[in-house]
């Protein structure tokens, strides 16, 4: 997987490249942690994620408790696949998908 982050003032663009898995979720998780503070828009582009596994959830929850907290996230461009897993455990309740 491959992390392309944009910091624009308190917006930060995370576009993520291939899978996110239980491979990459850590890389992710790492990525997050350094980059979160003083953060108060969070945005996932997923225009070129091809698939997300269970271990890349937890780290989409765990960014959206932290975001929930100091501002807002929201995911983009997400594709059909993507999107069938998040309609299937719940994350479209919660996540704001645009």
């Amino acid at each position: 997987m491959k992390i392309n982050s944009t910091k624009n003032g308190t917006e930060l663009v995370l576009a993520l490249e291939g899978r996110l898995d239980t491979m990459t979720a850590p890389e992710l998780e790492a990525e997050l942690k350094d980059a979160l503070n003083g953060v108060e828009t969070l945005v996932f582009d997923f225009e070129k994620l091809d698939y997300i596994s269970s271990a890349g959830l937890r780290v989409l929850l765990a960014a959206q408790k932290t975001m929930h907290r100091q501002g807002s996230m929201k995911v983009t461009h997400v594709n059909e696949t993507i999107m069938e897993v998040f309609e299937v455990t719940g994350f479209t309740d919660f996540l704001t998908i645009e």
